[in-house]
């Protein structure tokens, strides 16, 4: 038998559980300098090879200049048409997230990186086709914000695997998602 790619969502929160502001706006992160090793994300970087993220978080990584290459594919949920000009290896897509989640899964390659926002994630917890969190928490409160999921009427029931505290008071929080 072969492993199935497992969906990871690997994100930053604030301490009262937002990963934005309400506005989108990332300062309350992007300001901090990140500790020797950048919590981890360079091996978390080799454990992957494509990355899915809704609209709203890939038009703030457009203008936050991230880069896109077609060595790793880039999906974009949405039920929005594209842009006119896509940068390389970015497709959108609309199918259904379970059917989705299931094509990712049962292809060749390694993990797959669920970036977020709130609703996808929360749409991928509702097919559930999560696999495992790797949550971030940063020591500051910013009040109000983008929450890391969506609102929904489910309980998701995690098993943790791992926490790791960092000299600059993050903590890493590190969940496997329990199927039902």
């Amino acid at each position: 038998m072969t492993n199935r790619r497992k969906i990871i969502v690997n994100i930053a929160t604030s301490a009262d559980g937002f990963i934005a502001r309400p506005d989108g706006d990332l300062d309350w992160l992007t300001k901090r300098p990140p500790p020797k090793g950048f919590y981890g994300f360079s091996k978390f970087i080799a454990s992957i090879d494509a990355k899915v993220l809704g609209r709203k978080t890939f038009d703030v990584s457009v203008r936050m200049g991230a880069k896109f290459d077609a060595a790793t594919p880039h999906y974009v949920l949405s039920r929005q048409s594209p842009p006119k000009s896509l940068p390389p290896g970015v497709e959108f897509v609309s199918d259904e997230v379970g059917k989705f989640a299931e094509r990712l899964r049962s292809g060749e390659g390694k993990n797959v990186w669920l970036m977020g926002g709130g609703d996808v994630i929360a749409s991928f917890l509702d097919a559930e086709a999560i696999d495992e969190f790797i949550i971030s928490v940063i020591p500051t409160f910013i009040g109000s914000g983008v929450p890391l999921i969506a609102p929904r009427h489910c309980e998701v029931p995690l098993s943790l695997s791992a926490v790791t505290p960092f000299p600059d008071g993050v903590v890493q929080l590190h969940y496997v998602v329990q199927k039902g």
